[in-house]
Formats: C-alpha cells, structure tokens, sequence
C-alpha cells in the first residue's frame, strides 16, 4: 500500500466513537484487518501490552481485537508489520503506525468504505480506572521503598527513587485493577537497593495504601498531553496532586479525575526465585459509584 501517516486517534480525548474511511484490509491469522485513517480504538502495542484492546464495533460488525501496526516508511511495497513483527518502538522515525482492527473473517467491509466505529463506554472505563490505579499505586509503592535505597537512582514522576520504573518485569491492566510483577535481583542491589525492605512486606503495603487514600480524597483532575493526534505521537498521564503534577508517558486510557474512583488499594506478595525475589503487586480501583 502508498506510504500513509499515522492513524488518527482519538481516544486520548475521551471519544467512544468515531467515523473514519478505510485504507486498507488484510488477512491475518485471527480475521480480517482493517485500517482506517482515524479510530476511538485503543489499540494494544506490542513493545509493552499493558492495556487490552477496546471492544466494540466497526460497521456493524463485533471487532475481535485491535493492534498496533507499521510500516517501514523506507521500504518498497509499504507491507504493515504486526505485533511483535515490528522491529521499532511506537513514534520511531521513518516508520507510520496504524491500528489494525481484526473482524470477523467474511466481515463486509472494503477500501473506501466509510464507517462508524462505537466503543463498549463499560468496558472502557473498567480498563481506564485500572489503568489510572495502575500509575497511582506505582507512585506510592516507589514512596513506601524510598528509605531503602542506599544510592541515587532516577526519580519517579514525584521525585521518590523509581523502583517500578527499574525493577518492573510486566505489568498488565485489567478491568478495575491491575498486577505488576518486580524482579529484585542482583542488578537492582548493585544499584543500591536494599532488599530487606521487602522482609517487612506488611509495613511497605501499609504505606502505599495510605498513600493512596490521601491522594484520592483529592478528586485530583487528570488529563492526556500529547504532542500531536497520530497513533506514533508521545502523550502523556498527568495527575494533578495538591503537591504537584505526576507525568507518565503512557499511551493508554484513563479516568478524568480521581473523584470517579472511592479507593484504590493494592496487595503485595513476594516469592523467592533463583537469583532474587519476585515481588507481586496487585491494584484494586473502586469505582465511586460503589462507594
């Protein structure tokens, strides 16, 4: 296919619907794709899965999945590269992303058609409220290990020393909640980390919760700055905290404020590997309408 700019998004605004033409179909091994030239579909991005897909429509017809895909700006032929075919990181130069909209197999839809796509609002703001709970309960979990760093490392987006951001192996978002899973080995104890913190996993769950409690009481507003409307453009989490701004790159989707959520809690359990520790971290948001 001609060479083509990002796909238009916008879900970073809030949208759950949206009318785009279609530019391309291809068959994959799960359906049919389908790229529009913009989309409310939140994609999954291969480099770090974080959050699902949306669900929704596209046309009428149930969209079984939706994907980021490239193509090589530089390449003859312009094929789009899926998933974890995509040598590059999402905004690597040269190259244009699309979200690939994977539909029914004998799904009727063609180039040139236009079409409506609707999100499921349900889902959406369950993956939303995991999402924004997500960012939150790293930010406390990094305030309640703060004391056990016994060298400077680079800061959160708060200025307490960012273990979620070295120590983090996965980290996936689910309806309402999320589980992130931390790797303390001997990498991370070179880089001054005290693992005996975590002897007294009680004490540091203690902590970020009530980090937590204190930073939702605010209501504090939340937004997504981004440096322009394509799928490959940076765009950013940020949490307006009475103490000041919290700012994660983040190419998800998240509530408008913490006054839609009651409480946010997280659990911590650790299991010793070979080389370390596994730490577990598992997020509960509590919607305020079940307060």
């Amino acid at each position: 296919m001609p060479h083509q700019p990002d796909t238009i998004v916008e879900y970073p605004a809030g949208a759950l619907s949206s009318r785009g033409t279609v530019l391309a179909t291809l068959p994959l091994p799960e359906g049919l794709g389908v790229v529009l030239d913009r989309t409310a579909v939140h994609a999954v991005d291969a480099g770090w899965p974080d959050q699902p897909a949306d669900r929704g429509l596209l046309a009428a017809h149930p969209i079984r999945d939706a994907i980021v895909g490239a193509i090589d700006g530089a390449a003859d032929g312009g094929d789009i590269l899926i998933g974890r075919d995509i040598p590059v990181r999402t905004g690597a130069d040269g190259w244009s992303f699309v979200v690939v909209h994977v539909l029914d197999p004998d799904a009727a839809v063609q180039v040139g058609d236009d079409v409506e796509v609707t999100v499921d609002a349900r889902y959406r703001r369950a993956l939303s409220a995991g999402h924004t709970a997500c960012h939150l309960a790293s930010l406390a979990l990094d305030a309640a290990l703060a004391a056990a760093w016994t060298k400077e490392v680079p800061a959160d987006a708060l200025g307490a020393p960012g273990f979620d951001a070295l120590a983090c192996a996965s980290s996936r978002i689910h309806e309402f909640g999320s589980t992130d899973v931390y790797r303390v080995g001997k990498s991370l104890r070179k880089r001054g980390f005290d693992a005996a913190s975590l002897d007294q996993l009680d004490a540091v769950e203690d902590a970020a919760n009530a980090r937590l409690a204190e930073w939702v009481a605010t209501g504090a507003g939340i937004r997504i700055d981004r440096d322009g409307d394509g799928l490959g453009d940076r765009r950013r989490w940020v949490c307006e905290l009475p103490g000041g701004d919290a700012v994660i790159p983040c190419g998800g989707t998240h509530l408008t404020s913490l006054g839609e959520l009651a409480a946010v809690r997280v659990e911590l359990a650790r299991e010793d590997v070979e080389g370390g520790i596994a730490l577990t971290m598992t997020t509960t948001a509590t919607p305020a309408a079940q307060a």
